[in-house]
């Protein structure tokens, strides 16, 4: 097996990596076969999927294992008594769920777009698309040449349920030979596990606050603050080869959005043989940092309307990052491009 130095070198020899972010879900309805067609087209080098588990234990791309939000089940009578209230991640959640559906179920349903009132483009193509396998998501991907960035998503929950994620997300890669693929998670226990399994680079994900949920619930103090220490680093190099950071993690920002001075994050990650992805780079006013945005903030359209992506990308890019996670992977892969004839 590789160490993680060394992977994080070679991940370094070559230009900046483009992840799209559950596609190209700037332009299409997240988690589809049509925003995942759409990031090819952009000329993404990786398609990002969630997964979340079906109950006969299939895996399938979805923000969250409750879809109310992204798919039209709330609207349909037949499925009306299914839905319910459950604990996730120690909080109380309550919709449809995904574990509540057999596979044959959800293709039944049609994907709409989960945030309307950011991209209201996007409902233009709610109902013509169904909730892709993972499968589906990889044999695309195999298809065009392209890599493939899964999340597994909750998965002490999906194990307590009888549903590991793990175990169907290697066989299916197992199964394609695919080759170029990140496995990413915000918890720290399946990683480990699948350190013993597999050669395929894991990502630990790291978001601005909180703790891991296998930690929590094991009644271990340790943070996400204590792992982007030098030793935070160094422990989590031995079980991964890279980290996911929110990008408040490599710049931070003052509370009224206004960016402060870079964190050391990226070169100790470097120093540790860990490479650095960051996330999520939006086009909207509204999800960039101050210093980014533009136009009169006073305007009806100012929200949604596109800021300064791409110095904002290319600010993230001068700090050494190895990948970012973009909305828009055309916006991406031109900045990138840009970067690299510099």
């Amino acid at each position: 097996m590789p160490s993680a130095s060394a992977s994080a070198a070679e991940g370094r020899g070559r230009a900046p990596l483009v992840i799209a972010h559950r596609g190209a879900s700037a332009h299409r309805p997240e988690h589809t076969l049509l925003s995942y067609e759409a990031a090819i087209a952009m000329g993404a080098d990786y398609l990002e999927p969630d997964l979340v588990a079906t109950k006969d234990h299939v895996l399938v791309a979805r923000h969250e294992n409750e879809i109310s939000g992204t798919t039209d089940v709330a609207g349909r009578p037949e499925f009306a008594g299914r839905r319910t209230t459950r604990t996730i991640d120690g909080r109380r959640v309550t919709g449809w769920f995904t574990e509540d559906f057999t596979l044959a179920e959800l293709k039944t349903l049609r994907a709409r777009e989960r945030v309307p009132e950011l991209r209201p483009g996007n409902t233009a193509f709610d109902g013509l698309a169904q909730v892709p396998t993972f499968e589906e998501v990889v044999r695309l991907a195999r298809r065009h040449g392209v890599g493939v960035y899964p999340e597994t998503k909750h998965p002490s929950h999906f194990a307590a349920l009888g549903l590991p994620l793990e175990e169907p997300l290697l066989a299916v890669l197992e199964a394609y030979e695919m080759r170029e693929v990140f496995i990413q998670s915000f918890e720290t226990a399946n990683l480990k596990a699948l350190r013993t399994r597999t050669r395929l680079p894991l990502i630990q994900l790291v978001p601005v606050a909180g703790a891991p949920y296998d930690r929590v619930a094991a009644g271990d103090p340790r943070t996400y603050d204590d792992m982007v220490t030098p030793q935070g680093l160094r422990e989590v190099a031995a079980y991964a080869d890279g980290i996911g950071v929110d990008t408040r993690r490599v710049v931070p920002a003052d509370p009224d959005g206004r960016l402060l001075e870079p964190t050391t994050l990226v070169g100790d990650a470097h120093r540790a043989g860990l490479q650095v992805h960051v996330w999520t780079i939006r086009n909207e006013n509204s999800q960039l940092p101050l210093d980014h945005r533009l136009g009169d903030p006073a305007g009806p359209e100012f929200a949604r309307a596109t800021g300064d992506v791409a110095g904002w990308l290319a600010r993230l890019l001068d700090l050494g990052v190895d990948g970012v996670f973009c909305d828009d992977p055309a916006m991406g892969a031109a900045v990138v491009a840009r970067h690299r004839r510099r």
